[in-house]
């Protein structure tokens, strides 16, 4: 039964007196239509098409809710379905009432322009997809819309749109904006081919055979994971190693990535399964109440009764203010920062959370998002693992068997741990959480008996990503949740060497290198008396031990009992100098060496992908090219990290060497002056690299989300107090 849809309130209907609009929209939407029942063909549910020409000019006369299905382009994995799914969305539009329009928008795949040039251009996507957005819901004033959301930067970049959008039309004194997110399904992984996986098995004992253990070890961890296209750069740099040690042929090394790319993605696309940027936004928008449970965690495209509950929960929203896009983000601000934290999101996220919040028209920041998260204690309750079958395929099946409610159920075991959850925020649903969680059929976490991806009991009493500070930079993360806490103390209160390269390329060339750490020890890159000052820093038990061997041999023993660190830099990759790129390559070029993976943490003003783990420190403010002080940094340099007191500092070389623990900066900027401007005009010649188009200047940095300066300038709301508040709906008893 369809729900009928209510004609927008406005006190002026653009529509009403544009002949113009009314003479050519109407074949649009027919069009839309007629293929809509085309592409759905038997699966079409509804009764005979009454979309005339005439039918379709009333309801536009009658400002009845011009509804803009946006999708994304087919050249993304997440997209390739949304023509069905888009075909679904049309005719109920118009079976309630509504007018169904659609457009797209291109969406930029971060696996696609990994280590490549079109790194530089991903961040920037986010606002464009924004921009793109607004031009065409404001040319073509539609009122709301029904989103399919996809992955990487195109679900808080369309999220940002909304938000503002709203913001805009109510300040202009015109009807509030709805939106409501459909994501798309999730892609299964895939699995090495049995041949394949036998022939890399016999590389790893040959690699054996010939004293090669490491890459025999690292080889066999890269086979222990989900195929993915993010596996196969751990393959990548295994499979170098491999090739340099005569163990394969080149020829051998590209015939095994052909047959490991082909074997990677199932046919009918979606986001895929591990817990990245396009899931981890796809957790976070479902905390923002943005998106249908229904529709919320999938293993499939959404057929019409799925679709239907999505579309239809539109009525209640329709002209209210209380389910506005702005007023339901700001609302579930918290709710949404904490799933983030519970659930292990990316780090991408940091800042697209921030920009989201600016967007609406909030006066937020990195360190408002910070002190939400460290507001309660946010426990680990994510059993997410590549290896263990506990990807997020995993838990859409448990969804889709009727096992698991996704964020629901997240939502309310955050409740069951005493995290404090605004059960009151109201969700596209057009109720309340609290009135969702009222079911509490299929929503604890024990109700999935195998293999469950949320859990009731923690894994550890603290998750998600970590703002730090320091004295040399202001601002930068660390995701926590990425880092098993023996690694974590790994790192944690440890002296480290600074590894410094000027950009990623350098990095990738330098950490690719089999012969790295032999070259660090014979060109003693790092003082004999700063190695013995990090020993009695980091292994004090072990210095008396130690401290007699010659510079090769303490070198080679700190490598051997990981009590060596090094801080490896890799500069000059902020949004303004080269558009902020991922450092997944270089950082999976480091979890797939097993010695470098326990002594390297990798330090940058890029950012990371959301399937990078291990130390990895990143959104370092200000950036280099701004006059940050990781462009002052040198290999040599010695950096203090206290990863659980959230900070990282400069250390005084002399301190270290007569045993104290010294942080000073102070001196390092005026002495190497020089060296800083030789550095940043050289960024300036790089950053020529980006079309000027599409270059980040006149944006804020990393800690206020990289948008636009105006963007910032003008979000003048308090997201404490600016909101409208939702009336929970009173059950009465019998």
């Amino acid at each position: 039964m369809a729900v009928q849809f209510p004609k927008i309130e406005n006190s002026i209907n653009a529509y009403k007196d544009n002949v113009q609009g009314k003479a050519n929209e109407p074949i649009t939407v027919a069009g839309l239509l007629d293929r809509s029942k085309q592409i759905l063909g038997m699966e079409y549910m509804g009764s005979t098409p009454d979309w005339t020409l005439e039918e379709i000019y009333n309801r536009l006369e009658e400002n009845a809710p011009r509804i803009a299905i946006i999708g994304g382009s087919s050249d993304h994995p997440a997209h390739i379905m949304d023509f069905k799914t888009s075909a679904h969305a049309a005719i109920r539009i118009w079976q309630n009432g509504g007018v169904p329009f659609y457009f797209s928008t291109p969406v930029l795949c971060d696996g696609t322009a990994q280590n490549n040039m079109g790194m530089s251009y991903s961040l920037q996507s986010r606002n464009a997809v924004a921009q793109m957005i607004v031009n065409q819901m404001e040319a073509h004033s539609y009122h709301g819309a029904f989103i399919i959301q996809g992955c990487d930067k195109q679900p808080l970049g369309v999220v940002s749109a909304m938000v503002h959008l709203d913001r805009l039309r109510q300040e202009r004194g015109e009807a509030p904006v709805f939106a409501t997110f459909a994501p798309a399904h999730v892609l299964q992984g895939g699995t090495i081919p049995e041949d394949l996986f036998t022939e890399l098995s016999q590389i790893a004992v040959k690699a054996e055979n010939h004293g090669a253990s490491d890459v025999a070890d690292d080889l066999r961890d890269a086979m222990d994971y989900i195929l993915q296209c993010s596996s196969n750069t751990a393959f990548q740099g295994v499979l170098k190693r491999a090739q340099e040690r005569g163990l394969i042929t080149e020829a051998q090394h590209k015939e095994y990535e052909r047959r490991l790319a082909v074997a990677t993605c199932d046919g009918s696309g979606g986001v895929c399964a591990f817990n990245g940027t396009g899931n981890s936004s796809r957790h976070l928008v479902a905390g923002f109440g943005l998106v249908h449970p229904t529709l919320e965690l999938l293993t499939s495209a959404p057929n019409q009764v799925q679709i239907n509950d999505a579309i239809d929960s539109l009525a209640t929203m329709i002209n209210n203010p209380v389910f506005s896009a702005s007023n339901i983000m700001a609302n579930n601000i918290r709710n949404a920062i904490r799933i983030h934290s519970a659930s292990g999101g990316s780090t991408n996220l940091m800042m697209h959370i921030v920009a989201a919040m600016l967007y609406g028209g909030y006066k937020f920041s990195l360190w408002d998002l910070d002190e939400i998260h460290h507001s309660h204690p946010i426990p680990d309750l994510f059993n997410y693992s590549l290896t263990e079958g506990r990807d997020i395929f995993s838990l859409a099946t448990q969804c889709c068997g009727g096992d698991s409610r996704g964020m629901e159920t997240l939502f309310y075991e955050l409740i069951q741990n005493g995290v404090p959850m605004d059960v009151d925020a109201p969700t596209v649903t057009g109720t309340s959480w609290g009135e969702r969680l009222a079911n509490t059929d299929r929503l604890p976490a024990s109700n999935v008996k195998e293999n469950p991806v949320i859990l009731s009991k923690p894994r550890r009493p603290f998750s998600g990503v970590d703002v730090l500070t320091g004295n040399f930079f202001e601002s930068a993360i660390v995701k926590i949740s990425g880092m098993a806490t023996p690694q974590l103390d790994q790192f944690d209160k440890k002296a480290a060497f600074v590894l410094y390269y000027e950009n990623e390329d350098e990095a990738n060339q330098g950490l690719l290198d089999t012969q790295l750490l032999p070259k660090l020890r014979d060109n003693q890159s790092f003082s004999h008396e700063n190695l013995l000052g990090l020993l009695k820093a980091n292994a004090p038990d072990q210095y008396d031990e130690l401290k007699a061997y010659d510079y090769d041999n303490l070198f080679d023993k700190l490598v051997e009992k990981s009590i060596l660190k090094i801080a490896v830099i890799v500069s000059g990759q902020g949004p303004e100098a080269f558009g902020m790129p991922e450092m997944f390559t270089p950082m999976q070029h480091i979890n797939a060496n097993r010695k470098l993976q326990r002594i390297a943490a990798l330090i940058s003003d890029g950012r990371y992908s959301g399937v990078s783990y291990g130390a990895a420190i990143g959104h370092m403010t200000p950036e280099a090219i701004n006059g940050g002080g990781i462009g002052y940094l040198q290999t040599g340099d010695l950096l203090y990290l206290d990863l659980r007191g959230r900070e990282i500092n400069f250390l005084d070389q002399n301190a270290l060497q007569n045993g104290t623990i010294k942080f000073d900066f102070s001196t390092i900027k005026e002495e190497r002056t020089a060296l800083a401007n030789e550095r940043k005009s050289l960024l300036k010649i790089r950053q020529r690299k980006v079309a000027a188009s599409n270059r980040l200047v006149g944006h804020t940095d990393a800690a206020k989300g990289v948008v636009l300066s105006i963007i910032d300038e003008e979000a003048e709301l308090d997201y404490n107090t600016d909101i409208v508040k939702y009336e929970v709906k009173q059950v009465s008893e019998k």
